[in-house]
Parts: structure tokens; C-alpha cells; sequence
């Protein structure tokens, strides 16, 4: 099934917060997957035009030391660089599949991604607003935004994998008039 050059959903959709996460896995130690998310996401979907981010202070991990190294020069350098955003500069949708091309940035270091996923909707909800899902998933080099820290095991091979994935799960209230 090829996606065909769609837009988006007219009007203006602001984020539902929520109903919305933006998290991120890495392959730790080459054994497991580790997860952390956002607890401060924004998104809005304007004019076609889908846009966002992250406040890289809101990092949510298992283990409080672990929040402060990412928050620190060696990861997200959040006193530097406090916001992950994205904009998106090409849409394809084939009924609920969409694939978002965009620019992603993060401790100030741009690069184009390429996102799949879903969008579902628009539906009205019991408070009477019509909302869209948009969920969204892209793998990306950590190493090309600098994010460069690593340290070997004894076993061989080292403690983070370079590639990350980042997944988006947003729910956007259409904006009133």
C-alpha cells in the first residue's frame, strides 16, 4: 500500500495533555530495552502543519540519579539546550497511516527525521470538542545530536546503544473559533 500526499485535518488541534506522552527506548548493556518519557509535552497541529516538543527538565526515568545525568552535559544538557522540538515539513497519509517527514532538534542540533504511524479521527468527545489521535514512531542516532556519552562492559560492546527510538502518543482538541 503506497501513501499518497494528504493533509492533515483543517483548523487548528491543540494538544491534549492529558491524553499525550512522548517517550523514548534504547538498548541498554545489548540486553534490554530502556524506557524514560516527557511528563511536559506540547503539539499543535496548525494550518497542516504539525509541530512540537519536549521539556527536556519533565525526563521521567526509574531512578532520580539517573533524571539528573540525563538532564546533564553528557545527555540532554537541559540548561543549555531546555526544549526537544519538531516540525513536521511533509505529510503522506493513506487512511490511517501516515508517515511525517520533519526537522527534529535537540541540544541544538537539527536533523531530518522520517516518523510512521497512525492518526484516527476526528470523533467528539463527551465534552462536545471533536479530537484527533496522532501516534507517531521514528528511530534516530543519538550520536548526530551529540549525545555522545557511553561507557564499555566487561563483556564486551557498550552501555547504551547509539540508536534510539522515539515514539509520540498525542490526542489534539480542535481549537475553538
Amino acid at each position: 500500500m503506497s501513501l499518497t500526499e494528504q493533509t492533515l485535518p483543517t483548523g487548528t488541534w491543540d494538544l491534549d495533555p492529558v491524553h499525550s506522552k512522548a517517550s523514548f527506548a534504547v538498548k541498554h548493556a545489548g540486553l534490554s530495552t530502556f524506557r524514560g518519557h516527557f511528563t511536559e509535552v506540547s503539539a499543535r497541529l496548525a494550518d497542516g502543519v504539525l509541530t512540537g516538543g519536549a521539556k527536556v527538565a519533565s525526563v521521567e526515568v526509574p531512578v532520580d540519579q539517573l533524571k539528573g545525568h540525563l538532564q546533564g552535559p553528557d545527555f540532554f544538557d537541559a540548561e543549555r539546550h531546555p526544549e526537544i522540538t519538531f516540525k513536521a515539513t511533509e505529510v503522506a497519509q493513506d487512511g490511517e497511516r501516515l508517515q511525517v517527514k520533519g526537522e527534529l532538534t535537540m541540544r541544538g542540533v537539527t536533523q531530518p527525521i522520517d516518523a510512521i504511524g497512525t492518526i484516527a479521527g476526528p470523533a467528539q468527545y463527551f465534552d462536545g470538542k471533536d479530537r484527533i489521535a496522532i501516534e507517531l514512531e521514528t528511530t534516530v542516532d543519538r550520536t548526530a545530536y551529540g549525545i555522545n556519552w557511553n561507557a564499555p562492559i566487561p563483556s564486551g560492546g557498550n552501555a547504551l546503544a547509539d540508536e534510539v527510538t522515539i515514539t509520540v502518543e498525542l490526542q489534539l482538541v480542535r481549537a475553538e473559533a
